[in-house]
């Protein structure tokens, strides 16, 4: 096997925010203590990926996806024990649902890492499947392509795999459109991950402002500080319920957790024990997937220089906590341009963000909708999906010019902006040029092909909803950092 580059090393910056960020951010900061030749020994089994259109670092950092995912497989495919879902609070069902999404920022010289959390429920544009939890991106495109590969006769295992890819794709793509930012690299962490890694560094202390008893969670614990182990510490940074802000607070649990473990690591020697280097080293072989582009050595020479104090933690801003959809779902509602601004003002990026608003009253463009799907409805469901973003409904029918190879976005000149605003709400259609439509005028065609919003394959979907009674921005709480002299006390 090759050596493995580019292993945990991203953990530091993204493992406050959660349980992938937890697995990575330990075993960068591990790394860093030990000697180069134990490096390959510590992540010779890691499960590497390819093909998932990451960039390059080539904006004068290094852009990680920290992914925390809620599998009843470890990295490898293999199904976890019994005892090991009774761990985790686990259930039966099978799925791959992402518990956590943090975006890390390394600057080149190594000496800073920001990593930023992404709200799971955040309701954005998910490729080829409309508007949707930012955490289904994954899962519900995953699902899609796999059952699409068994129609067409793939075995079983090879659509898994197949399926799997898209749905990290997917996910890679979402988040790169949420923030502006290209992702140069992927660490992926199940919650098992979490658990070990946290028993191979001896637990983790934590501070809690008031008693908590909740029991989808397991989270059970007094008021104040105290040390968790891996199980009980999986329960406090995955507890939501009960607590004021939901899926915030819940972020911010994470964030001074995984602060608290990145100090811990980088303050003390605590994994110069043998033993738990072993530990460690399992936990990471079992539990760890990263891209095969990752030349970790390279990396972990960056991070040689990181210290707690240049770690911090923050958080996207959101415009409403409990927006509900058409179908009843609560959700959290964000602005793309304000999450692009923000994460800029993060990064250092001085130039203005482009914005996800056209240049154009949506108002005025007027989209006729034509179906060559075959399936009854699909056009005047769309172009009601269309009419929920603000566009003017135009003719809604059946297509009567022949046959079509896909479904595509129809207007005179490929160029214009009112089209592409179309194709893009459609789930990145391709815009075609037809001589015979007037320079105004933008037509949809709906093939057999066709998934985004308003099809079956996206009815998980809504595209239209309603703010909550007491909708207020929420702006992005205070920076968190791993130098803290101890844990900061949370809800």
């Amino acid at each position: 096997m090759t050596r493995p580059r580019g292993t945990e090393t991203r953990l530091p910056a993204g493992g406050p925010v959660r349980i992938v960020a937890a697995v990575l951010a330990v075993v960068v900061l591990v790394i860093t203590g030990f000697a180069w030749s134990s490096v390959d020994n510590l992540i010779a089994n890691i499960e590497r990926i390819g093909g998932l259109g990451l960039g390059g670092g080539r904006d004068g950092a290094v852009d990680i996806l920290l992914v925390g995912v809620d599998s009843r497989t470890d990295a490898h495919g293999n199904p976890l024990t019994g005892r090991e879902r009774a761990l985790l609070h686990a259930g039966d069902e099978v799925g791959t649902n992402t518990d956590t999404i943090v975006l890390i920022r390394v600057p080149n010289d190594g000496r800073s890492a920001t990593a930023i959390s992404i709200p799971r429920d955040s309701y954005v544009d998910i490729p080829d499947l409309g508007k949707g939890k930012i955490n289904s991106a994954y899962g519900a495109t995953k699902e899609t392509q796999r059952l699409k590969l068994i129609k067409q006769g793939v075995s079983e295992d090879d659509a898994d795999k197949q399926s799997t890819k898209a749905g990290r794709q997917a996910l890679v793509k979402s988040v790169a459109n949420l923030t502006g930012i290209n992702v140069d690299h992927y660490a992926e962490v199940s919650l098992l991950g979490f658990v070990l890694l946290t028993d191979a560094v001896g637990g983790v202390e934590v501070c809690l402002n008031n008693p908590v008893d909740e029991w989808m969670s397991g989270a059970d614990f007094p008021a104040g500080r105290q040390r968790l182990d891996g199980p009980s510490a999986l329960s406090f940074v995955r507890q939501r319920h009960n607590l004021p802000r939901g899926d915030l607070d819940r972020i911010v649990r994470q964030q001074v957790f995984m602060a608290q473990l990145v100090g811990q690591v980088l303050s003390a020697k605590t994994l110069s024990n043998p033993g738990r280097m072993k530990q460690l080293s399992e936990a990471v072989g079992r539990t760890v997937v990263l891209d095969d582009d990752w030349d970790v050595l390279a990396f972990l020479q960056q991070l040689q220089d990181l210290s707690g104090g240049q770690v911090s933690f923050e958080t996207i801003p959101v415009t409403d906590l409990n927006y509900m959809t058409s179908g009843g779902e609560s959700v959290v509602r964000v602005d793309p341009k304000a999450v692009k601004s923000y994460v800029a003002g993060l990064v250092g990026d001085t130039k203005a963000t482009e914005s996800d608003a056209p240049a154009f009253d949506p108002a005025t463009v007027t989209v006729s909708v034509y179906n060559a799907s075959g399936v009854g409805g699909l056009a005047g469901q769309v172009s009601q999906a269309l009419r929920s973003k603000g566009f003017r409904e135009g003719v809604v029918g059946n297509y009567t010019g022949g046959s079509v190879t896909g479904s595509r976005v129809l207007t005179a000149n490929t160029g214009d902006a009112k089209a592409k605003a179309v194709a893009k709400e459609l789930g990145g259609l391709p815009v075609l040029a037809d001589a015979t439509l007037s320079p105004d005028s933008v037509s949809v065609v709906l093939a057999s092909d066709y998934s985004g919003p308003g099809s079956a394959a996206a009815s998980m979907f809504d595209f239209s909803g309603t703010a909550s009674a007491t909708a207020t921005p929420v702006p992005p709480a205070p920076p968190i950092d791993a130098g803290q002299n101890g844990p900061k006390c949370v809800n």
